[in-house]
C-alpha cells in the first residue's frame, strides 16, 4: 500500500504487516518455544512503539529510529526463513516459494534502512531532494535488481554504500542461493505413490474378507486315519491315555 500512497495511516499500517510477517517468521521457524515467546513479545512491544511514532508528528529522530526498527524486523525475517529453507533435507516447491519471499523481504528491508538514513541524516537522502516512503522502496528493488534507471541518485556516502551492498546481496542471493534451489528441485511424483497406496489398501481389504482357512484337521478325521493306518481309534466313549477293557 506504500508504493501508492504516502499517508501516515499508511505507515502504520506498513509496521503491522512487518509485525506479521516477523511472527510468521517466529512460528515456523527452528527456534524454541520459549525464545520464540520472548522473541514475539519484544517484537509487539517495539513495533507498538513504532506505530506511535509512525502516526504523531514526532521529529525525524524518532520516525528514523521506527523505520530502523521496521528494517530490523525484516531483517530477522529474513533469517529466520533462510534457516528454514536450508534446514530441509529436500528441495520442494515450498523451499523456492521461501527463497523468493526472502528475496522480496530484503527489497523492503533495505527501503527502510534507506528511509533511516535519511532520517537521521543533515541533508537529503537523494540528489533530487526529498522522497517518500515509496520512493525508497522503488530505489530498493531497482538497486536490488541491479537496474538502476539513474531517475533516483544516494546522494551521500553512506547512502551509496548501503546501495552497492544491496546490489550484491542481490546478485549474490539469484545466483548462488536460488539458482541452486532450481537446480536441485524435483517434483514428487503423486501418481506412481498414488497407484501403489490403492494397490496396497485393495490388498489389505481383500485380505479382510478372506475367511480364515483352518490349520489342522477336526479330532474324528485324525483319529480315523490313525485307525485306518494300523493305530488305536478312539471313539467318542473312551478316554483318551487309557485301555479299554476287553471281555474275559
Amino acid at each position: 500500500a506504500s508504493a501508492f500512497f504516502a499517508t501516515s495511516w499508511v505507515a502504520g499500517l506498513q509496521v503491522a504487516l512487518f509485525v506479521v510477517v516477523t511472527a510468521l517468521a517466529l512460528r515456523n521457524g527452528l527456534v524454541a518455544r520459549r525464545v520464540r515467546r520472548a522473541a514475539i513479545a519484544a517484537v509487539v512491544a517495539g513495533s507498538a512503539v513504532a506505530v506511535v511514532l509512525a502516526l504523531t508528528t514526532a521529529p525525524d529522530v524518532a520516525v528514523g529510529a521506527a523505520n530502523l526498527w521496521g528494517g530490523l524486523l525484516l531483517l530477522l525475517s529474513v533469517v529466520l526463513i533462510l534457516r528454514r529453507v536450508l534446514a530441509q533435507p529436500r528441495v520442494t516447491i515450498q523451499s523456492i516459494f521461501g527463497a523468493v519471499s526472502t528475496y522480496l523481504v530484503i527489497g523492503l528491508m533495505y527501503a527502510e534502512f534507506y528511509a533511516a538514513i535519511s532520517r537521521f541524516g543533515r541533508d537529503h537522502f537523494f540528489v533530487h531532494g526529498m522522497a517518500s516512503v515509496k520512493t525508497y522502496q522503488y530505489f530498493s528493488f531497482t538497486t536490488l535488481t541491479t537496474l538502476g534507471y539513474g531517475d533516483f541518485t544516494a546522494a551521500g556516502s553512506l547512502g551509496r554504500a548501503v546501495a552497492v551492498l544491496e546490489a550484491m546481496t542481490g546478485q549474490i542471493f539469484l545466483a548462488t542461493l536460488v539458482a541452486r534451489l532450481v537446480a536441485t528441485f524435483q517434483p514428487m511424483r503423486r501418481t506412481r505413490r498414488g497407484s501403489s497406496r490403492g494397490a496396497s489398501a485393495s490388498s489389505r481389504r481383500r485380505s479382510r474378507h478372506r475367511q480364515p482357512v483352518p490349520r489342522g484337521r477336526p479330532a474324528a478325521a485324525q483319529s480315523g486315519r490313525r485307525g485306518r493306518t494300523g493305530g488305536v481309534a478312539s471313539t467318542p466313549g473312551s478316554l483318551p491315555g487309557r485301555a479299554r477293557p476287553g471281555r474275559k
